[in-house]
């Protein structure tokens, strides 16, 4: 064997390695690159659900805070409503020529004797103080109070009083009431108190 026999056989086996390399390397690139590719894929699916997902929740979140956002400007709207309704009714009661309103004394007045035996002095709205002095018989008429209407029965000595003011009466009939004014004024029972509460 001469040398450059030898020469070409080592060239032709270094040239087989390097093409077997070559290869190897090509098929290891490719793998490679179907991994990353496959790899980004799976990447950009993950990313795509996670941004629909968040998108589906703010979508969600978005929609309940505009129905609560609603829901308070509704109950707000109603407040007004019946605040103005019980202003209304306060003025109503609040005036001298109401119909009505010596009976409604009367009654009370009445109902004040069998309530509190003995000495009661009798303290009036100054709007009915001359209804009530007609009808206070032989009770002793005390100074004016504030209110809308009605009186103040009280102890002489000033242990006991009873509340007989429309004022009072009035708070007394709303409260019981309001789920009947509510149905009355909305078509619903539901007074929202909770609501009421927070705003």
């Amino acid at each position: 064997m001469t040398l450059e026999t030898l020469a070409n056989d080592i060239a032709a086996a270094a040239e087989s390695d390097a093409k077997a390399l070559i290869a190897e390397a090509k098929a290891e690139a490719k793998q490679l690159l179907a991994d990353a590719e496959s790899k980004a894929t799976a990447l950009r699916e993950e990313a795509q659900q996670r941004a629909e997902k968040e998108a589906e929740q703010i979508a969600r979140e978005t929609v309940a805070s505009a129905r609560q956002s609603n829901q308070k400007d509704v109950l707000i709207a109603r407040r007004k409503v019946l605040d103005a309704t019980l202003a209304a009714a306060r003025e109503h009661i609040a005036d001298p020529g109401m119909k009505g309103r010596a009976a409604v004394l009367k009654s009370l007045l009445t109902g004040s004797k069998k309530l509190a035996k003995g000495k009661y002095i009798i303290r009036p709205v100054e709007v009915d103080r001359a209804a009530i002095s007609k009808e206070a018989g032989d009770r002793k008429v005390g100074e004016s109070v504030d209110g809308l209407g009605g009186f103040i029965l009280e102890a002489e000595d000033g242990s006991v009083s009873f509340d007989m003011r429309f004022d009072n009466m009035l708070e007394r009939a709303w409260s019981n009431q309001l789920a009947a004014v509510n149905e009355k004024l909305f078509g619903s029972k539901d007074t929202g108190e909770e609501l009421f509460i927070a705003l």
